[in-house]
């Protein structure tokens, strides 16, 4: 039997035609009729039989004990964790109960209509999720200029005829923020229209390697580098802003100290690239800037997304086709979504503000470890692993060592589910039906499509969504509170949710329409949607909102200052064949050629005394992993490269595979006290080291 569902691995969205034997996997290819990914898909795809078959996977809740882990009942498993949160709640405060929302909460239907209100069932202000060493500079500026985080801007990709990026590979990621599936073939296709692709990156990546314009770029200076190209377009003339855009005489006035020399010393792209990449952008036709994780996550990450903003703005490329545009999803969820409020409340220990309703990965640990009122005691962990993906993995995972509970909905243990005292495993992708909630908002095509689960639901199992709903019940038989919004949505199934939402969306669609158009319905590019859909006073750009003028005139001069001589400075890089810290319990993606080295240019190895291959310690300011090197020219010199999410080799870990996966956990490498300022995102990229020959 053959059915069409689609890929919940990442954000690409790929539809898929599944062929089935029972309750086996006997295939998995691209669906060609799919209107967004049109058969494309990648290795991660197949992957989803391994997931199926894993023998690590849990299928039952397990309770940690001094034996090992026990399988108990679902009723069981309900009152430990109901029971054990009520209970420190009535002892010490709603904020003793943090949550942390993983990455794969995304990718679930079930964990994006039922997790949120669950959190907000509990109550507590100690609220963590995956957002904060990702994409929150993206959610700050588009709340500040547009007056809603999630109103993003996605490249016209397959219309534009220049595409200039900053610090992504899409080649890999697919796009992220940018759901574009088969990047690669849609960058071919700019080629062959006549278009120009120029990448910014310190690393020759695969994206780079596709006929694109690359240039190396010192880590951490992209904002110096982007408000260089913003003063040049705007001093030389070349500005065509639309006439609902304020503030760019204030704009001007800010980027004045980035001229084309200082960036060049900071940067090390030179005076002649900076002016030709500005005004090549600016005369382009249609025109596209974007930029992602390498921007994101450092130093001035908000100041990077603020000035990519700024480039599409001045040129007229925003809400123009071929520049970059609003979606128009079939379940437009802007008006149901926190408009991306900012420090309502603060962090107990270092009084971080939270954005969005969460504050800062980076203070958990923390949270956890300062006694006093309102210290975390008891945490929620839904998907995701922290421990390898926080910064400075190695204290938070002290740090859960000593919680008084800890429960987790997740189907692996992992190396931070090992601290649960229950673990609740929902289904897997494969048992789901799907729709995607988010990734529909970002993608480069508006399309609408609902997939059925590839397998029934095995008796005994539950969906993540069961699991929210069952908890909530018993929770509020032990603490009344909530609100009725929440309880209603926990109440209500999410193929009810979506339903409601199509039928009262922009296209009056239904469930049952999708479900007679299993391969997706095309609801058509792209199309202008402003000043109309901003959310700001007066349907105005805020061009130059003040917290971002003040952060740029603070951030100007370190920014500027060159390097020290000899200064190594660490990235991460993403591969095709793995999903951040999980997938590595595939038998699929993590055979072939290892990939966890530490890549670093020939002549830093030389001026070192090391050799290609051997292993060598690198140091942080916080920590240090030791891990087998390689040369590669791929890399501007003094920078180094480190996967995200390698290095499983903790005890009482159930992924057998990933146990043995070499490499070392980057995050051990960064700082918790690190972070973009404005936005909270920990500094995962350009962090100073040094690499050693290993003792």
């Amino acid at each position: 039997m053959t059915k069409a569902i689609t890929c919940t691995l990442c954000e690409a969205m790929c539809g898929l035609l599944i062929t089935t034997s029972g309750d086996r996997v006997t295939g998995i290819r691209g669906d060609a009729d799919d209107p967004l990914s049109a058969g494309h898909l990648c290795p991660k795809a197949l992957a989803l039989a391994d997931l199926r078959d894993d023998p690590d996977r849990l299928r039952a809740p397990v309770r940690r004990t001094a034996d090992g882990w026990q399988e108990i009942t679902w009723d069981e498993a309900y009152d430990l964790v109901a029971g054990a949160l009520a209970r420190i709640r009535r002892r010490h405060g709603a904020d003793a109960v943090a949550t942390y929302l993983g990455n794969p909460v995304t990718h679930s239907l079930g964990g994006m209509t039922h997790a949120p209100p669950f959190v907000n069932l509990l109550g507590s202000r100690n609220r963590f999720t995956a957002g904060s060493v990702d994409q929150l500079p993206h959610q700050v500026v588009a709340r500040l200029l547009y007056g809603h985080q999630w109103l993003l801007p996605v490249p016209d990709i397959d219309r534009t005829a220049y595409f200039l990026i900053f610090g992504a590979n899409p080649a890999v990621s697919n796009g992220s923020l940018m759901t574009a599936p088969g990047m690669a073939r849609r960058i071919r296709a700019l080629h062959e229209r006549g278009g120009t692709a120029v990448l910014f990156d310190p690393r020759r990546t695969e994206t780079a390697r596709l006929g694109v314009d690359h240039h190396f770029i010192r880590p951490g200076t992209d904002a110096a580098l982007i408000l260089g190209l913003l003063r040049v377009i705007l001093t030389e003339g070349a500005a065509t802003p639309a006439a609902y855009v304020d503030g760019l005489d204030e704009v001007r006035h800010a980027v004045e100290p980035f001229t084309p020399e200082r960036v060049e010393a900071a940067t090390g792209v030179g005076p002649g690239t900076v002016r030709r990449v500005a005004l090549e952008f600016a005369a382009a036709p249609a025109a596209a800037c974007y930029g992602r994780m390498g921007v994101s996550t450092q130093r001035y990450g908000t100041l990077c997304q603020w000035g990519i903003q700024l480039l599409n703005i001045v040129t007229g490329n925003l809400d123009r086709p071929g520049g970059t545009l609003l979606t128009r999803p079939a379940v437009d969820a802007i008006g149901q979504l926190d408009p991306g409020r900012r420090g309502r409340w603060h962090s107990r220990v270092r009084g971080l503000p939270e954005f969005g309703g969460e504050l800062p990965l980076a203070a958990l640990a923390e949270e956890i470890r300062t006694p006093g009122p309102g210290q975390v005691r008891a945490l929620l962990t839904v998907a995701g692993n922290p421990v390898q993906s926080a910064p400075g993995g190695p204290a938070l995972d002290q740090a859960l060592a000593g919680l008084e509970f800890m429960a987790a909905v997740d189907f692996y243990v992992n190396e931070t589910t090992r601290h649960a005292h229950v673990i609740l495993p929902p289904t897997e992708p494969l048992e789901r039906d799907h729709y995607d909630l988010v990734f529909r908002m970002l993608a480069v095509r508006d399309t609408a499509r609902y997939s059925a689960a590839a397998f029934p639901k095995p008796p005994g199992a539950r969906h993540d969504w069961e699991i929210f709903r069952d908890l909530a019940r018993r929770y509020r038989r032990l603490v009344r509170t909530g609100r009725w919004r929440d309880a209603l949505m926990l109440r209500l199934r999410p193929d009810r949710i979506v339903d409601l939402a199509l039928r009262t969306g922009p296209y009056r669609l239904s469930l049952a329409r999708l479900r007679r158009h299993p391969h997706g319905i095309d609801l058509g590019p792209l199309r202008p949607g402003l000043p109309r859909r901003l959310r700001t006073p007066r349907k105005r750009v805020r061009a130059a909102p003040p917290p971002l003028l003040e952060a740029v005139r603070q951030a100007a001069a370190d920014l500027l200052t060159p390097a020290e001589p000899g200064t190594l400075l660490l990235i991460g890089r993403r591969h095709l064949r793995d999903n951040n810290s999980w997938m590595h319990n595939s038998a699929r993606l993590t055979k072939g050629r290892p990939r966890h080295h530490l890549l670093m240019h020939p002549a830093d190895l030389a001026a070192r005394g090391l050799a290609d291959g051997a292993p060598v310690r690198v140091r942080s300011t916080t920590g240090e992993v030791t891990v087998e090197v390689a040369a590669s020219d791929d890399l501007m010199p003094g920078t180094v490269s480190l996967p995200h999410g390698y290095g499983h080799d903790l005890p009482g870990v159930r992924l057998a595979r990933a146990r043995h996966l070499p490499g070392a956990p980057v995050n051990a490498l960064t700082d918790p006290a690190a972070l973009d300022q404005l936005s909270g995102t920990a500094v995962l990229n350009g962090v100073p080291v040094t690499v050693e020959p290993s003792p």
